[in-house]
This record gives C-alpha cells, structure tokens and sequence, in this order.
C-alpha cells in the first residue's frame, strides 16, 4: 500500500541536512538497525508508523532506502538473472554506453547524488543504487513481473508504483534532470515502460493477486484498498460490493494485473452527483485534492519554484484551446495505486477534443533538488511535489468538453489526465464529437498513480471545492463544485 504521513524511527535518527553533521549523521546511520537486506525480518519491528492509506511516497527517506535495500538485495544475489536483460531495457543500456552526451548524464546523476545521510547509503553501510548499471539490474528485475504486495512496498509508496523508489533520488539531480528531459531517453524508457505493460496484461501476471502474503487479495491487502475504497463516502462496503468482480472465481475474476488495476466500480457505489444540473460539477477521478489556482496565465514559468499552471504547455501549444481558458481555474488532484483510475465525465456535454500527448516520464524540476543552488537536498517526496510541473510535461490525455446547459452551465471543461512516473498509458475512451452524460466513463491510466487537472474559463466561479489535504480521496462521479457563470463570461 502506499502511505503518505509522518514515520517515527524506532531510534532517534534524523534527516541531518546540513554537511556540518556529517559526522553525527554517519554515526547514526551505522547504529541504524541492520534490516534492510534481510526481507525475511518485519519493517514494522523497525520503524513505528503514523500513516495514512492511499497516500502515494515515503514521509522518511529510511522507509525509502528499506524498500531500495530488498529490490537491490535480490537482484545482487541472483547475478546470472541480471545479465538476461529484456529487449527494451537492453536497448536502453546501448542508448547510455553507445551515446557520449547520454553516457555522461547518467555517469554524473549517481555522482551528484549529496554523499551524506540519507541518501548515499542503507543503515548496513551499503550504496543502494551504485551506479548506472546497478540501475538497469534493478529497472530489468522490476520489469519482467508485476508489483507483489510488501510490507516495505506499502510503507515506502511504491505498490504500483517501484520506479519511484529507484529514480526518485537520480532526477532530482542536475544530470538527472537533463537525462529524463532527453528525448531519445524518453523513448527509450517508453519502449520499457511498454515492454512491461504487456507483460501486466498477461494472465502470468495475476499470480501477485493471489491471498498469500505478497498477494493483493490477502488479508493485509484487502483490507487497505477496501479502506482506501470506503473512506470518501464513509460507507463499510466488501471489495466485491464496491468492484466489479467475480468473488468466486480465481483471482476475483481479474484475468491479468492491468485487468485488476482498470477494475470498475458499481453504479450504486458511486452514484452520479445531480445528473439533471448542469451546475453542479463531478468529481472526474477518485483522488485527493493537491492544488486550485484561479487567473490562470497562457502561458507561466511552470518550472520555476511554485510551478505555476501555464496552459499552452498544458494543453500542447494548441492555442485556441489554450486561450479559451486563459484567467480561468484550475483543480488538481492526484490518484494513488490503490486508487480507481477510470475517468468519468465532470459534466454533460459534446466532446471537442479528444487526444493523447507523449511527454516526459520521471522529470522534476530543477527547484525541487540539488540542481537548484538554494537547495542543498533532495525532496524525498519525489514526484508528488511536481504535479504542477508534470501537467506542462509529461505524457497526458487532453479532453476539452462544451457543456450542456447554455448559460447556467459552466461552459467549456478541460480535463487533463497525467501519466506520472511509470504511469505510461493514458487511454481515452471517448470520441471528438460524441455527446457524454455526466459521470460516463472518459479513460483510464494503467500501470500505476497518476494526477488530473479539471480546467475551467474565466468567469467560472466554482462553490464547495474540497479541501487540499484532506486525508481521503473526492469520490468519483460525487459532487466537486457547483459552477455559476458571469453574464460576461
């Protein structure tokens, strides 16, 4: 399961950012409990966890470095399997040693890395990710099953989601920054991150859904997404009441894990909020509000500290759409691997534009690492402090809806679904030109979490947004805002 929420260490051992406790902070690092390299031993005998289901990356770099330490600890014990590297990843390994200027990225991104606690090594000493080709062992080990269910997978963040966990650290460096910014890397990543995706929907794949421990349908398991499930609405409903599944059959019914991943849930458990009022909007993805911004620019420095929403990068330089919603609002939220990820429709209305844009998939701006002179760390909550920055880059589906209702509608809605990390599918289901209903279905993300941003004109005054940082997710299809419209706008 994924948690976001303070973890108190068992001992007393802090972060130490500043260089000048180097001395004190290796000491503590070495009388730090030496687990991390045994996945036999229980993470929660180690550090006390505060913790909030569903949440998505690690609130301590140690919960962070546990996780690294058991992928890492497998892939160094088993050396024969890390040399059968699968064709994508085989051709990304050519891409750095065959490419001077992509060689040297991905040489310096480790190097850059600050050599001091937490991130340069685990409690035993050890070097997690020592270098490129360490790299690609643990990326080829990742890539050739789906994400079991761990006791560290949950506390670090990454069920779903283990690519976080290995580059979270590397992009945030000068050299990371320009390597996942690269073009050719990016196509070399999406050729892996493709070559797992069809792995995901394999019937091999559905063996991690099992009831045994590493198994998404065991106790721990079950009982965390049907948590994470019932929390919006507060209801006390079982995984079969909420999801649509065959409780008899094996694996529920779920014929590979991207089949259980783009599960749907029941009408009657997420009932569509005042169909017949074109006022009131629908919340497009269950997920946890993460930003509203009002006078939205064209165009903004989105990389720049704040990361303001610029539309004509987020709407991929088409300016006529870009400009329909110049001073207007933007509501960002974000999806969790426990997470539903299909996308319904926030209102009723006439789709005008349907479309997937290929970007960028483990980029962070320069402001939220080293590679920013005023920083003297890396932000262990990785990509979730970029959402804004990933709605300009990353790979997306742009979806721009007339609403019904004339003037006591809300007039044009963007909605805009963004791929983070290996979340490199965005799958629109819907077609330019098609009249959808509120709360149908738009698409889906596979293979991981993700963030949305619903996007509206100036004039558009939204009542009843929920509150950033609350604790549980919006519930899909439920009520978001109710929407009035200026004379004007």
């Amino acid at each position: 399961m994924s948690y976001q929420g303070y973890v108190q260490p068992n001992n007393n051992d802090k972060d130490g950012d500043d260089e000048d406790n180097n001395n004190n902070n290796n000491k503590e690092e070495a009388e730090a409990p030496a687990v991390a390299v045994l996945p036999s031993q229980n993470f929660a005998q180690n550090f006390a966890l505060i913790v909030l289901p569903g949440a998505w990356l690690p609130a301590d770099h140690r919960i962070h470095r546990e996780y690294l330490a058991r992928v890492t600890h497998h892939v160094d014990a088993h050396p024969q399997a890390a040399e059968k590297f699968t064709p994508a990843v085989q051709e990304l390994r050519q891409l750095i040693e065959t490419n001077t200027r992509i060689h040297m990225f991905f040489v310096q991104m480790f190097d850059e890395i600050p050599r001091k606690h937490p991130y340069w090594k685990d409690p035993t000493g050890t070097k997690q990710i020592r270098n490129y080709e360490h790299m690609l062992q643990v990326i080829n080990h990742i890539v050739t099953r789906a994400p079991e269910w761990t006791e560290t997978a949950e506390a670090v963040g990454v069920v779903g989601v283990p690519w976080c966990a290995i580059l979270d650290y590397p992009m945030g460096t000068p050299s990371g920054h320009a390597a996942f910014l690269d073009p050719d890397v990016n196509r070399a990543l999406k050729k892996v991150l493709n070559e797992w995706g069809k792995y995901l929907q394999t019937p091999a794949s559905a063996e991690v859904l099992g009831d045994h421990t590493t198994g998404w349908f065991g106790p721990a398991g079950v009982h965390d997404m049907v948590e994470v499930a019932n929390a919006p609405l507060k209801t006390s409903m079982k995984f079969e009441d909420m999801f649509v599944c065959d409780p008899s059959a094996k694996h529920m019914g779920f014929k590979s894990w991207d089949d259980f991943f783009t599960r749907r849930v029941h009408e009657a458990a997420r009932p569509v909020a005042s169909p017949a009022d074109p006022r009131v909007i629908a919340n497009a993805c269950e997920s946890q509000p993460y930003n509203i911004s009002h006078g939205v620019k064209l165009r903004d420095r989105f990389f720049a500290k704040g990361q303001p929403y610029s539309l004509l990068d987020m709407f991929a330089h088409e300016r006529a759409t870009a400009t329909a919603f110049a001073g207007g609002s933007v509501y960002q939220a974000f999806l969790s691997a426990l997470s539903y990820h299909r996308w319904h429709a926030p209102v009723s209305g006439r789709v005008q534009r349907a479309h997937v844009v290929d970007g960028t998939y483990f980029s962070e701006p320069l402001s939220e690492g080293v590679g920013d002179p005023g920083v003297r760390a890396i932000d262990v909550k990785g990509i979730t402090v970029a959402q804004g920055y990933l709605s300009a880059l990353a790979t997306r589906a742009i979806i721009v809806i007339e609403a019904d209702g004339g003037d006591a509608g809300p007039g044009l809605v963007g909605f805009v679904g963004i791929g983070m990390d290996e979340v490199s599918t965005c799958e629109i289901t819907v077609q330019e030109g098609q009249h959808i209903n509120k709360g149908d279905q738009l698409g889906m993300f596979h293979f991981g979490g993700s963030s949305h941003c619903l996007v509206f004109q100036e004039g558009v005054e939204l009542d009843g947004l929920p509150e950033i940082g609350r604790p549980e997710n919006v519930p899909v299809r439920g009520q978001l805002a109710v929407a009035t419209r200026s004379k004007t706008a």
